[in-house]
């Protein structure tokens, strides 16, 4: 550094310090220029945009590049600066820049990156398309090819352009049917091209198919609610890999949703032994010893599953954890709980000792004095939890709401949450489930004016559309309002059977017994529930289809004997079975 650089610097910190921003840019660009220091235009950059100026700092990024035309932290600025700036149409020239001068080993990673590093531009499709763009030389090459199709297809995923996508991620495939990248990318395109989960289906066909792909459509189809498809691919990963637990959690919540506890408490039991195994095999003997040895007795299964989320043991799935054997703990003691084995539910939740699971315990504890009449005892129960963080006392409010649910305590669970949403105001899960409650209690209008207050916090939420719709539709009022709020809920969720068996619902009561049909039984193919069974069987019964009707009650009979939909349309029905 010779002494005009040193004064020329000391003068552009001096103005910088005095607030002149511009006059200390204008003399470290000038510094950096004559010196082609990469350190002084960085410098320059930084006070440009510290000073928001932005057009300064491009500037700043655009005489580094002339000056170190082979600077790769100049072309990476530029690119941010341009993104600040919001110009994603001055982004092509420096992208395929970063790629040409990128060295071929990082290549790869960084056509990854791209998708995310530019997803903040204003224009998506134009990103889209330019990305695509640049990335046309390096789809022949062995070390890019899958990495530019992925990248493309998730910028026009970013865009909104599922198709597009999907396009993609097939070329992918077509170049490398055993890359994983594309079909995690189909997965995600699930939720909006139905016809990428044929992609996926044929992924998980090839004999070499990776387990973390089927757990992952697993996932997608817990989420979708098609929870016998999911349980099929939980099965084939069992069988393929049966000492890995994690996918046995899953099964046997499944299991459990589907109302099938044999299957749900025999697959949870599995998982705790794999569970206590590993911790004997890791050297964990406080784990080992906390699991127990499960006894056959415990696996002996009645007619009631768990109810506890099947999502809930997704947590688990990178491998196993307490919180999995937890979970696991907590679904066999409902699951014996609901079959009258108060004993053993009792046996599982001893084992829990964790103070951070208390209120779960507590109120499975609580669940276990409602079915014996004890209403009063079980509140006390769960009121008596501590409170250790402020979102604990919604959780007890909730918790004692579901525990007088569970009695058919309607108004007693109406009090609770209305004095819940009073404490936290403007909850949607609060709002909406007193809304429900409200419905319980003849409340109707002040159910209305909850559900509509819930679409207007959650808009995308298409829980609140769907039970205003079904209301109003089993109500047999305002039907064509009912159908289109049921319709938008199902484009909210779509293929949602629950969402799908009330639009079949509002058809039934507009008259419209084919299009009834068609959903109803499109909803019983993908969870055969007990209410849509219900449903499903009466519109068969007012078709004249009246053995398919008594078959379809029978099954869900099975399922579920004291659902109070079944049972009150077959007394309305004046059918016995």
């Amino acid at each position: 550094m010779d002494a005009r650089l040193l004064y020329q610097l000391l003068v552009a910190e001096m103005a910088l310090n005095a607030g002149d921003a511009a006059g200390a840019f204008e003399l470290i660009l000038d510094a950096a220029t004559r010196e082609r220091d990469d350190a002084l235009f960085k410098r320059a950059v930084d006070i440009a945009l510290r000073a928001r100026a932005g057009d300064r700092a491009l500037e700043a990024a655009r005489a580094w590049r002339n000056a170190n035309a082979n600077s790769m932290d100049a072309l990476r600025l530029q690119l941010q600066v341009l993104l600040l700036l919001n110009r994603p149409e001055a982004l092509s020239e420096p992208l395929t820049a970063l790629l040409e001068k990128t060295p071929a080993a990082d290549r790869p990673a960084l056509i990854n990156a791209l998708p995310r590093f530019l997803q903040r531009a204003s224009n998506p499709r134009l990103v889209a398309a330019m990305i695509e763009d640049a990335l046309r030389p390096y789809r022949d090459a062995d070390a890019t090819r899958i990495p530019a199709r992925v990248a493309a297809a998730r910028a026009w995923l970013e865009a909104k352009d599922s198709d597009r996508a999907l396009v993609q991620v097939r070329e992918a495939i077509q170049a490398d049917p055993s890359a994983t990248g594309p079909v995690f990318l189909a997965l995600e395109l699930m939720a909006s091209v139905p016809a990428a989960e044929q992609t996926v289906q044929d992924y998980l066909a090839l004999p070499t198919a990776d387990a973390s792909v089927r757990l992952g459509y697993v996932r997608v189809l817990t989420s979708k609610r098609r929870y016998a498809d999911a349980v099929a691919q939980l099965q084939i990963a069992t069988q393929k890999q049966p000492e890995v637990a994690p996918p046995y959690l899953s099964l046997g919540a499944l299991q459990l949703e589907l109302k099938k506890p044999q299957e749900g408490e025999a697959a949870l039991i599995r998982y705790v032994e794999l569970v206590q195994q590993q911790a004997a095999r890791t050297g964990a003997p406080e784990a080992a010893s906390a699991v127990g040895a499960a006894s056959a007795a415990d696996a002996q299964a009645g007619t009631e599953p768990a109810t506890a989320s099947a999502e809930d043991s997704e947590a688990d799935a990178d491998g196993p954890s307490d919180s999995g054997l937890v979970q696991a703990w907590l679904m066999l003691a409902q699951s014996a709980e609901q079959r009258g084995d108060y004993k053993a539910a009792e046996q599982w939740l001893a084992k829990i000792d964790d103070p951070r699971r208390m209120l779960e315990v507590q109120t499975r504890r609580a669940s276990i004095l409602v079915r014996q009449g004890q209403v009063g005892p079980a509140r006390e129960l769960i009121r008596s939890v501590p409170e250790r963080r402020a979102s604990d006392g919604r959780a007890k409010l909730v918790a004692e709401a579901a525990v007088l649910r569970e009695a058919q305590k309607w108004k007693e669970a109406y009090e609770v949450l209305a004095k819940a949403n009073e404490r936290f105001a403007d909850d949607p899960d609060l709002l909406y489930e007193q809304a429900m409650m409200a419905e319980k209690t003849d409340r109707l209008d002040e159910m209305e004016t909850l559900l509509k207050r819930v679409m207007t916090l959650q808009p995308k939420g298409p829980n609140a559309f769907n039970a205003l719709g079904y209301s109003l539709a089993d109500r047999r009022q305002r039907l064509p309002e009912a159908r289109s709020l049921i319709q938008r809920a199902l484009e909210l969720a779509p293929g949602d059977p629950f969402i799908t068996d009330s639009l079949g619902w509002a058809e039934f009561r507009l008259g419209n017994h084919e299009a009834a049909l068609e959903h109803l039984r499109s909803a019983y193919a993908k969870r055969p529930d007990t209410e849509i069974a219900a449903h499903l069987g009466e519109v068969l019964w007012a078709v004249g289809q009246r053995d398919e009707a008594r078959r379809i009650w029978s099954e869900g009979k099975v399922r579920d004997a004291a659902n109070d939909v079944l049972r009150e349309t077959l007394a309305r029905l004046r059918v016995d079975l």
